[in-house]
């Protein structure tokens, strides 16, 4: 009867274990890797499956010419918050199951709008974009295979995925003008009367050479509710953008006065921009005409 006990609890247990969510070490740890490209955020998900005496890429172990999903465990995945060229083709925003092909001398990216696609279940028809990577052979052997980032500017990086003594890159790029033109302009329909929102919006845009009318009613409805040095700052450079320059002196002057009598920490990153800014603009206002009878005329 106390056998009986004890194997009763037994199964118990085993159900328990079963059932409950128990976070337990994984052969295949996962895995997040975040990057920002320009305003452009990207995340991949994934699992990292380790060598332990194998060889990928052959028969026995992640075979050459068969889709794989780069990875373990779940499928791995890829979310881009903006549309985003890879090896010069547009995937757009979203999340995307990441696959692979791998081979000899040519290996395909697949991203796939199924997220829960694996081998068993991938379906080409079902893919957003496909690239070819050319793999190379790395000095130094990977254990653990590994998905990160490289060769980051504002526009642009590098996607490796690196394993054993292979590496494989795609090219990224994103239109980080465009993306940040869009930033703006949503940010001004969602917070309409926040000054500083209108300053900021404005103050990109007449960095860029862009909407300049429209960034000068912006500005103007800043300093409406809210005048400072910055916001009369940023109306006199819309307004020399224009080639207003008799308009832009007086506030860049006003700006300088209100900057100087206000106390602000920030103010002494501005003062030489203004003052700068307030000669270019002085030298560009048009010759004053000569009166008429200043001059003395000699005699003879």
């Amino acid at each position: 009867m106390h056998k009986l006990s004890l194997t009763a609890v037994t199964f118990c247990l085993a159900a328990q274990l079963a059932t409950a969510q128990i976070k337990l070490p994984s052969p295949s740890p996962g895995a997040t890797v975040m990057q920002t490209i320009g305003t452009t955020d990207l995340t991949v998900m994934y699992s990292r499956p380790s060598l332990k005496g194998r060889q990928p890429f052959t028969d026995a172990f992640v075979p050459r010419g068969k889709v794989w999903r780069t990875g373990a465990n779940s499928p791995t995945m890829l979310t881009t918050s903006t549309d985003l060229m890879v090896n010069g083709k547009t995937l757009p925003a979203g999340t995307y199951a990441v696959l692979s092909i791998p081979q000899e001398g040519s290996s395909t990216l697949i991203f796939n709008k199924n997220k829960t696609t694996t081998e068993a279940t991938y379906k080409q028809e079902e893919d957003a974009l496909r690239v070819n990577l050319t793999p190379s052979e790395t000095s130094e052997k990977v254990e653990t295979f590994t998905i990160d980032f490289s060769d980051v500017t504002d526009s642009t990086a590098k996607m490796n995925f690196v394993w054993a003594n292979v590496k494989a890159s795609a090219n990224l790029s994103v239109d980080v003008n465009k993306n940040a033109a869009a930033n703006v302009d949503k940010a001004v329909a969602e917070k309409p009367e926040d000054a500083a929102v209108l300053q900021a919006a404005a103050s990109y845009n007449v960095s860029k050479g862009r909407n300049l009318e429209q960034s000068l009613t912006w500005i103007d409805k800043s300093i409406t509710m809210k005048e400072n040095f910055r916001n009369l700052f940023v109306k006199s450079q819309i307004l020399a953008k224009m080639g207003k320059f008799a308009e832009a002196v007086p506030l860049a002057q006003k700006a300088l006065s209100l900057g100087q009598s206000s106390n602000d920490p920030v103010f002494p990153f501005f003062k030489d921009g203004i003052e700068k800014s307030l000669t270019e603009y002085t030298a560009k206002l048009p010759a004053m005409p000569a009166m008429k009878g200043s001059k003395k005329t000699k005699k003879a």
